[in-house]
């Protein structure tokens, strides 16, 4: 098993490629599963979970073809059976995204329930209960997801859906599956991730009608067919917001190309007042650090929030900054579980209940840790890069589900790190 072997104390200075998002990524390859045309994405990440997903797709009969810059070609046109077994969804909770496309396409599917990071309840209820307004028949047995339309009817119908909380997949799902509905569909309380925003830009390239993307309310009108596309994934702003942590947490001058400062508002104003230096430039953004930095409070929230995906990162940071500070956990309900093994590096952090209180340190000592989820070890890598001595994070393979070649990027900025057996 791979483990991150890093020498900390070293500043970063130099310039970064932000891959594409992994969470724009994913319901995107699920999108092309709606037409039988052809469709090629680009800028798409070289992550576990993207593997797992185009092996998901390929089972079902679907062909698809990867290229060394990123492209992927996807061609549905022979799919044969609309199913997500267990043995391929069970380390990656975005399976779910399926559900929809197929049922919107061959009026059936059979998905398992969803396993990923074990960070908390993400219960597929509200896709099961959205789903079904639309007109499909869905039963939960022996752990799968079983849907179809009833006798006699050919699409899903166009229905008004608010789910009872903002859910991202469920939003995506919903858009996915009215795309190919009879009549308008109207999606009230949706999620308004930069992810959902191109996700629906792809399918209205593939011929949807959808108004309002990015709002908290979305109108698609339902058409009978869709046809291929090129579409270009978006930057993913949570390894641009890791990548601000790190710099900001070990000093130095990077430029992340292609980064999004429009996509991570939140998290540049608490750098900012932090005492870091960030500005958008031409195609990127820019961070300057130097000397501590003043801990800030924050509280995990929807987008256009805070994001629950950095708040692992941000509270590493927090760690070693100045003062004390207080994060509130708002959207996961176990997802402070990173806190135990940067206590081990020698963090101040005490846990009650959704709330972390941290003061923060002058130093951090090397020790071997162990991640425990994707945005945990993210946090791991951070603590380690100003730690002094070394650091091994054991269980990497959680990282390497979200983040691309992450130790060769901070090794091209000036990291002492690298990937020991």
């Amino acid at each position: 098993m791979d483990k991150l072997l890093i020498r900390g104390g070293r500043q970063l200075h130099g310039e970064v490629r932000i891959s594409g998002a992994k969470n724009a990524a994913l319901p995107e390859l699920c999108a092309t599963l709606l037409t039988a045309d052809a469709v090629t994405l680009q800028n798409v990440p070289r992550l576990q979970d993207v593997a797992t997903m185009l092996k998901l797709i390929r089972n079902m009969g679907v062909s698809a073809e990867r290229s060394d810059d990123g492209t992927v070609t996807i061609d549905s046109s022979k799919l044969s059976s609309p199913e997500a077994p267990y043995e391929l969804v069970k380390t990656m909770r975005a399976s779910v995204l399926a559900l929809g496309p197929l049922l919107a396409r061959f009026g059936e599917a059979t998905v398992s329930l969803p396993g990923g990071c074990a960070i908390g309840s993400r219960p597929v209820d509200q896709h099961i209960k959205g789903l079904q307004a639309m007109g499909a028949e869905i039963v939960v047995e022996h752990g799968y997801m079983i849907a179809k339309l009833p006798k006699g009817r050919e699409r899903l119908r166009g229905a008004s859906i608010t789910t009872d909380m903002v859910t991202v997949t469920g939003t995506e799902n919903f858009l996915m599956a009215a795309s190919l509905a009879e009549g308008e569909t109207v999606l009230e309380n949706a999620a308004q991730e930069p992810e959902i925003s191109d996700l629906a830009e792809m399918l209205i390239k593939m011929g949807a009608k959808i108004e309002g993307h990015g709002s908290s309310r979305i109108r698609i009108q339902g058409v009978e067919k869709l046809h291929g596309c090129t579409h270009r994934v978006v930057a993913d702003r949570i390894e641009a917001g890791t990548f601000l942590c790190a710099v900001a947490a070990t000093g130095g001058d990077v430029v992340l190309r292609h980064g999004r400062a429009d996509h991570l508002e939140a998290v540049i104003d608490k750098l900012r007042e932090a005492g870091a230096s960030v500005a958008a430039v031409e195609d990127g953004i820019h961070l300057h650090s130097q000397g501590r930095l003043i801990a800030q409070s924050f509280r995990t929230t929807e987008y256009p929030g805070f994001p629950t995906d950095m708040q692992a990162q941000f509270m590493a940071l927090n760690a070693i900054s100045e003062g004390p500070s207080k994060v509130t956990e708002t959207i996961f309900e176990n997802r402070f579980m990173h806190v135990n093994e940067l206590v081990r590096l020698g963090a101040n952090i005490q846990i009650d209940g959704k709330f972390a209180v941290i003061e923060g340190v002058d130093k951090l000592s090397g020790a071997v840790v162990m991640a425990t989820d994707l945005r945990a070890s993210a946090s791991l890598v951070i603590a380690g890069l100003v730690a002094q001595g070394e650091t091994i994070v054991d269980r990497i393979y959680h990282l390497d589900r979200g983040y691309d070649q992450m130790e060769n990027k901070l090794r091209a900025i000036g990291a002492d790190i690298e990937r020991i057996q």
